[in-house]
């Protein structure tokens, strides 16, 4: 997964970034900062405790600071390319808005419409120049699969021109298809992150209540003190077990973006163990067996057969796959199935 945080600037972007990221490996990559954070998960510990591997893998997080982005910067060609496609690659967004208290006061709605308007603009020029290219060929390919994004394209340019962006617009199966190679900025799911003073976290939820309201429906809103957590996320466990008492924090920002990113995107995670390796493979929800085996690798898929799987909570409840044979859990399952949250699996695929 590969998440993107932006915003406007003086917004805390990248005061969320440390905070989000902890002590986890920060790369520098020019005018942006990564890092790759591992996914708590207990039920790949308890496996490891079982089966005692060689090495345990937890999914992984992959989070990109991004530059600030002003009112305008994408019609000026403002952002440069690199950065531009970075954010194209991302999975989604964490959207930072301003909401400390400060003179002059902050504007969390106007920042949000800013940056969608940013994301609006960058897709129809985007639109615009590959329209304007595929006028060019006209006569020479234009059939078929062509014909389907031309259509679909101008579709999401009308759709575009209205102000709105592409993650409102519904499309078919195969209009979905034509587009995947775009990456649209405004397609991307989206989470917002309202970066508060400490005061105002004293109530996160008439905070995030009250904004939630102005910006589009279903959209997740969190609120968090940006500079609280990151203090939070450079000390050591027992020191930040009392420092959240004393504030009345319950869960880490990175727990809480974790869970929300994994809720927005959809995601679950089912498992591989084994004495050599104990893994965690987050995937979408509706995700088939053959399809879950591609993730382990492309040949699993291709030379698919079978998929050993067992629920994690009958493998703990049995003790183990033969506890699981003789109770009627363990299954072997084809191609088709969809793989459950939890599942664990061992791919039998052909030579």
């Amino acid at each position: 997964m590969y998440l993107s945080i932006i915003g406007s600037p003086g917004c805390g972007k990248t005061t969320l970034f440390r905070a989000f990221t902890g002590g986890a490996h920060s790369r520098p990559g020019g005018p942006t900062n990564k890092a790759v954070i591992e996914v708590p998960d207990d039920r790949l510990e308890r496996l490891s405790a079982i089966f005692h591997p060689k090495k345990t893998v937890y999914g992984r997080i992959e989070v990109c600071d991004m530059p600030s982005i002003r009112e305008g910067d994408m019609k000026k060609e403002a952002v440069p390319a690199k950065e531009l496609q970075e954010m194209r690659s991302s999975d989604a967004f964490l959207l930072v808005l301003k909401a400390f208290e400060k003179e002059p006061p902050p504007d969390p709605v106007s920042d949000f419409h800013t940056l969608d308007s940013e994301f609006i603009l960058s897709d129809m020029v985007q639109i615009e120049n590959r329209l304007e290219r595929m006028k060019k060929q006209a006569g020479k390919r234009e059939q078929g699969r062509m014909e389907l994004e031309r259509i679909t394209l101008e579709q999401c340019l009308a759709h575009l021109e209205q102000g709105l962006p592409l993650s409102s617009l519904e499309l078919s199966d195969t209009g979905e298809k034509s587009l995947k190679g775009f990456q649209f900025l405004s397609q991307k799911p989206l989470m917002v992150v309202l970066n508060c003073s400490e005061e105002m976290m004293a109530r996160p939820e008439e905070i995030t209540g009250e904004i939630a309201g102005k910006l589009p429906d279903g959209l997740p809103v969190v609120a968090a003190c940006a500079r609280l957590e990151a203090e939070l996320s450079a000390m050591e466990q027992e020191e930040r077990g009392a420092f959240m008492e004393e504030y009345g924090v319950t869960e880490s920002l990175r727990d809480r973006l974790i869970g929300l990113a994994y809720r927005t995107l959809g995601l679950i995670s089912f498992f591989t163990v084994g004495e050599d390796e104990c893994r965690a493979w987050p995937i979408r929800k509706g995700t088939t067996a053959q399809g879950a085996a591609g993730v382990i690798h492309t040949d699993l898929s291709e030379k698919f057969i079978r998929a050993e799987t067992v629920a994690y909570e009958d493998f703990i409840h049995y003790g183990d796959f033969a506890g699981c044979k003789k109770a009627g859990t363990w299954r072997l399952e084809g191609k088709q199935y969809v793989v459950q949250d939890g599942d664990i699996m061992t791919i039998r695929a052909g030579s």
